[in-house]
């Protein structure tokens, strides 16, 4: 993703939807994580952390990476503690499930659902031809 946003910048959007695997420990607070990030400006340096350093997702290892982006430990803390965004966590789940996603990740590019990793030019040809029908 970080190559699709850099390759067509100004040309793409990507947007994150959270839909956390409820098997998975530490999905839902992983999720939060981002988010009390975002409220602080930080929500892309934290999303890509997560990424990087998976597995290591337990409350201890968000609470690591946290400080190690700058942010004001007492807010994320607070965040975490009390999954401040459970609500908007919860409707990304709804919509999910109203989209009939069962699996992650999942993206839309204009409506053409992608799922599962892919590799680069996978995305990329269906972006060339996306943005071809829009400059005719």
């Amino acid at each position: 993703m970080r190559r699709i946003l850099e390759d067509y910048e100004g040309k793409v959007r990507f947007v994150i939807k959270h839909y956390p695997y409820k098997y998975r420990d530490f999905a839902f607070i992983s999720a939060e994580a981002t988010l009390a990030a975002r409220d602080q400006g930080k929500f892309w340096e934290m999303h890509w952390l997560i990424h990087e350093r998976f597995p290591r997702l337990d409350k201890q290892s968000l609470i690591g990476y946290a400080r190690e982006l700058g942010l004001n430990m007492k807010e994320f803390k607070k965040d975490l503690n009390g999954m401040r965004h459970l609500k908007r966590i919860k409707k990304d789940v709804q919509l999910a499930k109203d989209l009939d996603l069962y699996s992650t990740p999942a993206f839309f590019i204009n409506g053409i659902k992608a799922v599962g990793n892919r590799p680069y030019e996978s995305f990329k040809i269906i972006i060339d031809r996306e943005l071809d029908g829009l400059a005719q």
